[in-house]
């Protein structure tokens, strides 16, 4: 495994790096003995940077992440979580936002007991943008300002956010001083839109964590989850892309991960798995040469979904195409 540093944060992070969304059922059900194991092999492969939040699974997964790295020394691997957002346990979509100073303070005194941990190496403001924006003006002050107070204090190493639109992105890059921006869905073989944001990055020495490489379930051979925003005219391109793949003897979920991950400008990209085989899997693939004419094929398919912009807020459930 190769090591970048991400961006000012001073920590120097794998190329691939673990989401724990799967472990809390994100993707289906988790077996959490299996799930455990998929976190030793990470580590044991040399993956060294967890990201999670208390939403994911309704705090399930922080407590399955928590329970996976009980005894393994701190110095061993950075980890993140996220604030502002929380789900209701076993209602993927039954969200409540607050970004206020305390509803802050308070969740990472929460995550932070599950976990076992007495600092988090990044914390992630978490999908302001959701419930139409109502919630957008009070994360980008009082609690970007609290993420900050907790740096100044030492509970935290480095302030970020993660969420998906384009425009807030550029808004909190021109805007802000964060640290690091964990960007998902914008480094995939159906959406490049990342690539916008890695000058203004390098200019202010801010780490991108790529997210996503499978499309959030689109760009996995299998049928995305339910809670996917695409409809089914674009479930169909992606059908077609990893039929392609199929017939070339390829999954498609291998040339996702495989052209997600090889960007040399993009510090780490985060994947998320709850079982063994899949993270002996992808770094593997990481590691092979990427098929660049099966990419060309696979990207001309794709070509009706080039860029398009989903609304990934649950409630809301809209697709909308970027003008």
């Amino acid at each position: 495994m190769k090591y970048n540093p991400l961006g000012k944060t001073g920590l120097n992070v794998s190329r691939l790096s673990f989401g724990a969304s799967a472990l809390g059922g994100v993707y289906g059900q988790v077996d959490e003995a299996e799930g455990i194991r998929a976190v030793h092999t990470a580590l044991d492969l040399g993956i060294n940077y967890f990201d999670v939040s208390p939403s994911y699974g309704g705090t399930v997964a922080e407590t399955v992440l928590g329970r996976a790295l009980k005894g393994i020394p701190r110095d061993q691997y950075y980890l993140s979580t996220k604030v502002g957002k929380l789900t209701n346990p076993g209602a993927y979509g039954e969200d409540s936002f607050d970004y206020s100073r305390a509803a802050i303070r308070s969740s990472l005194d929460q995550s932070a007991r599950r976990l076992s941990i007495d600092y988090f190496d990044i914390v992630h403001l978490h999908d302001i943008e959701y419930q139409n924006r109502i919630h957008t003006e009070s994360a980008l002050t009082e609690g970007f300002a609290a993420l900050l107070e907790l740096k100044q204090g030492g509970r935290i190493r480095n302030v970020s956010f993660g969420i998906y639109p384009m425009d807030l992105w550029h808004r909190i890059f021109n805007e802000l001083s964060m640290d690091a921006a964990l960007v998902h869905n914008h480094y995939t073989l159906n959406d490049t839109r990342l690539l916008e944001l890695l000058p203004l990055a390098q200019q202010n020495g801010v780490g991108i964590i790529n997210g996503s490489p499978f499309g959030s379930g689109l760009l996995t051979g299998r049928e995305a989850p339910d809670w996917h925003p695409a409809d089914e005219a674009d479930r169909r391109v992606f059908r077609a892309a990893a039929k392609l793949c199929a017939e070339r003897n390829v999954p498609i979920s291998k040339l996702a991960l495989q052209f997600s991950s090889q960007n040399p400008d993009l510090p780490t990209t985060l994947f998320s798995t709850s079982r063994t085989a899949a993270v002996r899997c992808n770094v593997a693939w990481h590691e092979e040469a990427l098929d660049t004419a099966l990419l060309d094929e696979v990207r001309q398919v794709l070509s009706p979904v080039w860029n398009k912009q989903w609304d990934y807020d649950a409630g809301v459930n809209q697709c909308i195409t970027q003008a």
